[in-house]
């Protein structure tokens, strides 16, 4: 029953939308009855005053006035308190019949125009029909508290419910524009995570690509190298590419593992993160690369959280893969010193001085070690050093940050 009453009401609305005039235009020809028929009515013992065409004439541009209460509600109150006035003074017996179409009016007035514009045309129409009512010859029997205190509440009643009518319209319109908010807002802040889990993949991409080929494309060119010269060192180098490669497959199946669906039914295993444990394994695939790694270790290793482990390996990792890349030096340098409250990490190589004016440190590579340093409030400069080289020195927290902690959680 309420379904279909719902379904009867939503139509009725779209048709009051399309056709406002209509709709209007029903709601007028009521109102001009009611005040033709309160205009015919007399107190007992009393006869009608002999103006019956100018009342209907009054009335009806009263109405006619209502039928422009949507785009010009004060000139339809305006309109219809004289109209009004003017029966009343012919002498016609005040009603709420005969004060429909003001009551109207005011109802249309206080649902479209703002409290002060409200209070403004009602206390002007109330005290012009009071004081119409008080002077008219049609109730000269009645004392003047009666012929007021009617008009007052009749006129109140339409204000009071438009005003209602306004405010629950307002609280409407403040709930849906609040939830449209909320919408968007989540909307944002899933396009946010989106953005956010993207990086972080391109991120762990960037790292287990760039670190292993630049590994493999040395040792590769270390074997070749070698072949003629060295067939046992060759037979070596060869053994750790391939151990290398396969280092590269597990961990790019790793990271790849994280855009599985979630309803997967036989997702596999995934390795856990790597961390600083698994920095001697890392010194050794440099070292047969070509690049003696020096680590110099300084106060008490303590455990850290997962993200801050996985960062300061990711950082050491892509260090060492620029020296390899790009430095003409054989040697590097990692020195973890563990503080109070954090980790500082350097890496550091030797080589030619730099040049004076040189724009250094803006790769993908050192873009993500720093963007790595602060997603677990950490810090993280980059730089060549004045002796020549270049040195990443990288401030981690010992503890998660609150963001790293929210992650987790």
């Amino acid at each position: 029953m309420s379904i279909g009453l719902e379904r009867y009401t939503d139509r009725l609305e779209v048709f009051a939308d399309r056709h406002p005039f209509l709709v209007d235009l029903a709601l007028v020809l009521p109102l001009m009855g009611s005040a033709v028929l309160g205009a015919s009515l007399t107190l007992p013992g009393t006869d009608p005053p002999d103006q019956d065409k100018t009342a209907v004439v009054l009335m009806g541009v009263a109405c006619l006035a209502l039928l422009k209460h949507r785009s010009h509600p004060r000139t339809a109150v305006a309109v219809n308190t004289v109209c009004a006035v003017l029966v009343i003074a012919l002498g016609y017996l005040l009603t709420p019949l005969l004060l429909a179409p003001v009551m109207a009016a005011l109802y249309w007035l206080a649902t479209q125009a703002d409290r002060g514009t409200t209070r403004v045309y009602g206390v002007t129409t109330m005290v012009a029909l009071m004081l119409a009512a008080a002077f008219s010859d049609s109730m000269d029997h009645l004392s003047l508290l009666l012929r007021t205190i009617g008009p007052l509440f009749w006129l109140m009643l339409p204000l009071a419910a438009g005003t209602m009518t306004r405010l629950r319209r307002a609280y409407l319109q403040a709930a849906q524009a609040r939830a449209e908010h909320a919408e968007r807002t989540r909307e944002e802040e899933a396009r946010l995570r989106v953005t956010e889990e993207r990086m972080r993949i391109a991120r762990e991409l960037h790292d287990v690509v760039a670190h292993h080929l630049a590994l493999a494309n040395a040792q590769a060119g270390t074997a070749a190298h070698l072949a003629l010269t060295s067939p046992q060192q060759t037979k070596a180098i060869l053994t750790d590419l391939t151990g290398t490669t396969s280092s590269a497959l597990r961990e790019l199946k790793a990271t790849l593992g994280l855009l599985r669906r979630s309803d997967d039914p036989t997702p596999s295993p995934l390795d856990p993160s790597p961390g600083l444990a698994r920095l001697p394994e890392l010194v050794t695939a440099c070292e047969s690369a070509g690049l003696a790694v020096r680590v110099t270790t300084r106060g008490e290793p303590r455990p850290l959280s997962p993200g801050v482990d996985l960062t300061a390996f990711r950082i050491v990792q892509e260090a060492l893969t620029n020296v390899a890349k790009h430095a003409a030096a054989e040697t590097a340098r990692i020195e973890l010193d563990y503080g109070s409250s954090q980790l500082l990490i350097t890496i550091s190589n030797d080589g030619p001085p730099a040049v004076p004016g040189a724009v250094t440190g803006r790769g993908f590579g050192v873009m993500g070690m720093r963007e790595r340093a602060h997603s677990v409030g950490g810090e993280l400069r980059a730089g060549p050093r004045s002796a020549g080289g270049f040195e990443v020195t990288a401030m981690l927290p010992l503890q998660p940050s609150a963001d790293e902690a929210d992650r987790t959680a």
